[in-house]
C-alpha cells in the first residue's frame, strides 16, 4: 500500500506521482483509462472501501433481527396447570392460568400480542413481508444506481429508508402495522448490499477487486454476530429495544455516507460527467489533475446514449441475447442459494438446540466463510467453486434432518457452504456485467436470492412438523442450483468491461477461440 493519506483530500502538487505510461497516448477504452488513473492501491481507497462496506453490517442486522423479535418464547406450567399441563406439548388447548412465559411478555411480538396460537401464516407474516419488500424494492430501485442516482446516492437513500422504517417499528401496536413497516424496511434494504459492493469494487483497480469485495462480507458477519449478543442482553426487556439499537446507528451512518464517500469514477465517466470523475479520482489517487484531464480526454469512450430513462439498463440487459442468458442463469443459481442462506437462520428454532448459541454459531461460521472467499477468489475458478460449495451445502442440509448430537454440526457445515457460495456468487455477478448495467445486473441477481428467501419462512413453518419439508427441500434446491454455472463464462482474472459493446466483443472473441 502507498503512504497514508487523508480520507477526503489528496495533494495536487506538481511533484505528485504521474501515471506510469505516457499521458498523451491514446487510450482504447474507459476501463484502461480508469485503471491507469486509479494507480496503485492506497490507504485512501482502502478507507473509502471500508466505509462503504460498513453498510453490510446494518443490512445483516435488519435481515435477521426477526429471529429474536418474532420468536416464540419458552413457557412453563404454573401450579394451577397440574398433570394435564405437564403432559401437554402445546399450551393452545390449556387454560390460560395453567401456563406462563419464562420471560417478560414484551420480550417478543408473539407473547406481547397474543399470537402464540395463531397459524403459521400470521406469525410468519412480518418476515415474509420483509422479503416481499426486498423483492419489490429491488425491482423498483434496481436501475436507479445505473441511471439517475448513482452508487453513492442509492446507498444513502436505501440506508436512510431502511433505518427510518426500523425506527418506526418500535411504535407498532399490532402485527398489521408491524408487518407493513417490515415491508417498508425490506423495500429500503433491497439495494444496500448491491450498491455497497459495486461502489467498493469500482473504487479500486482490478488487482484488489476481489479482496475489497470481501470486506463487505466481513461487515455482514459482524452485523449478524451483534444480534445474539444484543438479544441476550435484552432478554429481560422489550423486543422494541432491538430495533432502537439497530436503527439509530444506521441513521448516523447515513450522515457519514453523505459527507465522506466518493462516487464511482467509472459510473461518472459512463454518464459523461468528466469533471466530477476527475474530482473523484483526484481524491483517491495521487495523480495530478492535468494528467487526469489529459488521460480522460484522450480515451475513446463516449457517454452512453441509450441509458435515457429509469429502466433503460434493465431493458438493454434483456434485449441482448448474451446478457439475458447470463442474467437468467445467475438468477437461477441465486434462488437456490438464497433459499438456504436466509432459511437456515430462520429455521434454527426447530432444531433441538439452544437458540442463542445456534444463532451465534451460524454467525461465527460466516467469518471463516469470508476468510475462505478472500483466499480462494484469486486462486480458483468462479464456476467450479460455486458448484462445489452448493453441492456441499445441499448434502449437509439433507443430513440435518437426522436427530442427534450431529444435527447442529451438519446444519453449520451446510450454512457455511451456503455463505461461501453467496460470497463467490456476488463477486462473480459483478464481473459478468459491464459498468453501465452492473448495478442493475447485480440487483436482479440479489432479487433471485431474496425470492428464494421469501419461501424460507413457509418451509420453516412446515418443517416444525416434518424437518424433511424444511432442510430436505433446502438441500435439494441448492444442490441443483450450482449446475446453472455451465451456461456462464469464467471471469477469473479478467478485466471489468464498461460498455455493452465492449462486453459483447469480449464474448465474441471468447466464442471464436472455443470454436477454433
Amino acid at each position: 500500500m502507498a503512504d497514508l493519506t487523508p480520507l477526503l483530500n489528496q495533494p495536487n502538487s506538481s511533484d505528485a506521482e504521474t501515471p506510469p505510461t505516457t499521458t498523451n497516448k491514446h487510450l482504447p477504452s474507459l476501463g484502461s483509462t480508469v485503471e491507469l488513473c486509479i494507480g496503485e492501491f492506497n490507504w485512501t481507497q482502502f478507507l473509502q472501501a471500508v466505509l462503504v462496506s460498513f453498510a453490510w453490517l446494518f443490512d445483516a442486522q435488519q435481515t435477521f433481527v426477526s429471529v429474536f423479535t418474532d420468536a416464540q418464547p419458552q413457557w412453563h406450567c404454573t401450579e394451577q396447570g397440574g398433570d394435564s399441563c405437564n403432559s401437554s406439548t402445546t399450551f393452545c388447548n390449556l387454560p390460560k392460568d395453567s401456563w406462563a412465559w419464562n420471560g417478560p411478555t414484551q420480550a417478543s411480538i408473539i407473547s406481547e400480542w397474543g399470537l402464540e396460537c395463531e397459524n403459521s401464516i400470521i406469525t410468519g407474516l412480518p418476515a415474509s413481508l420483509f422479503f416481499m419488500g426486498c423483492l419489490v424494492g429491488g425491482v423498483v430501485l434496481a436501475t436507479l444506481a445505473d441511471s439517475s442516482l448513482g452508487r453513492k446516492n442509492m446507498l444513502f437513500f436505501s440506508c436512510l429508508l431502511m433505518s427510518l422504517a426500523s425506527l418506526l417499528a418500535t411504535f407498532s401496536t399490532n402485527i398489521w402495522i408491524y408487518s407493513s413497516l417490515k415491508f417498508l424496511c425490506g423495500f429500503g434494504r433491497a439495494t444496500i448490499g448491491t450498491s455497497a459492493l459495486v461502489l467498493a469494487s469500482e473504487l479500486v483497480g482490478k488487482r484488489w477487486r476481489g479482496q475489497i469485495s470481501v470486506i463487505g462480507f466481513f461487515c455482514f458477519t459482524i452485523g449478524f454476530l451483534s444480534l445474539p449478543a444484543m438479544a441476550y442482553t435484552n432478554r429481560g426487556s422489550s423486543w422494541r429495544n432491538l430495533y432502537l439499537w439497530t436503527s439509530i446507528p444506521t441513521i448516523l451512518y447515513c450522515v457519514l455516507v453523505k459527507l465522506l464517500i466518493q462516487e464511482s469514477p467509472r459510473w461518472l465517466l459512463v454518464q459523461g460527467r468528466k469533471e466530477e470523475a476527475v474530482a473523484t479520482l483526484k481524491c483517491i489517487t495521487s495523480i495530478t489533475q492535468s494528467n487526469l484531464n489529459l488521460a480522460i480526454d484522450n480515451m475513446s469512450h463516449k457517454a452512453e446514449n441509450w441509458n435515457v430513462d429509469l429502466y433503460s439498463a434493465l431493458k438493454i440487459l434483456l434485449q441482448k441475447k448474451w446478457s439475458s442468458r447470463r442474467l437468467l442463469a445467475i438468477m437461477a443459481m441465486g434462488f437456490g442459494i438464497g433459499l438456504v442462506y436466509y432459511g437456515m437462520p430462520l429455521g434454527l428454532g426447530i432444531l433441538s438446540f439452544n437458540l442463542y448459541l445456534s444463532v451465534t454459531f451460524n454467525a461465527l461460521s460466516e467469518l471463516p466463510s469470508s476468510l475462505l472467499t478472500f483466499v480462494l477468489i484469486d486462486k480458483f475458478n468462479r464456476r467450479s467453486s460455486l458448484l462445489i460449495f452448493t453441492i456441499l451445502s445441499g448434502v449437509f442440509s439433507v443430513l440435518s434432518v437426522m436427530e442427534g448430537n450431529m444435527q447442529i454440526g451438519f446444519e453449520l457445515i451446510s450454512f457455511f457452504s451456503a455463505c461461501t457460495s453467496f460470497n463467490i456468487y456476488l463477486i462473480y455477478t459483478t464481473e459478468l456485467f459491464p459498468t453501465c448495467v452492473r448495478n442493475s445486473g447485480l440487483s436482479m441477481a440479489r432479487q433471485a436470492v431474496v425470492f428464494g428467501g421469501t419461501f424460507s419462512p413457509l418451509l420453516v413453518s412446515a418443517g416444525r412438523g416434518n424437518k424433511i419439508l424444511c432442510y430436505g427441500v433446502f438441500g435439494l434446491v441448492i444442490g441443483c442450483s450450482g449446475l446453472f454455472g455451465v451456461f456462464l463464462p469464467e471471469t477469473k482474472g479478467g478485466k471489468l468491461c464498461d460498455t455493452m459493446d465492449e462486453e459483447e466483443n469480449k464474448e465474441k472473441i471468447a466464442c471464436d477461440i472455443l470454436l477454433a
